[in-house]
């Protein structure tokens, strides 16, 4: 029964996945910083909006659009998605997940 479950974590790369998980956490929470403490308050400087860009908003009528969250989500996702890349493609870490001949 043990010896099953090593082969299946073995063979499934469940400790690389759990390696993985982790360092996206750290590097989320990295990446998170840089945006919030570096990127915003330069993009409120370019776009003209003092303070902090989350609250940056538009009131059309009687609805208030609040885009600057969504710009902040945004920058996050596509620093993510960059260090995520780049750090697969430096370390070469895409020839791991090719099917054994």
């Amino acid at each position: 029964m043990m010896e099953g479950f090593l082969n299946f974590i073995r063979k499934q790369g469940v400790v690389g996945l759990a390696v993985g998980f982790i360092l996206g956490g750290a590097v989320s929470k990295l990446v998170a910083a840089i945006v919030t403490d570096i990127i915003n308050p330069l993009l409120g400087v370019v776009i003209g909006f003092a303070g902090d860009l989350n609250n940056a908003s538009v009131n059309i009528g009687p609805a208030k659009l609040m885009y600057g969250d969504f710009i902040n989500t945004t920058i996050n996702f596509i620093v993510v998605a960059l260090v995520v890349y780049y750090g697969v493609k430096a370390l070469g870490l895409e020839k791991l997940d090719k099917p054994k001949a």
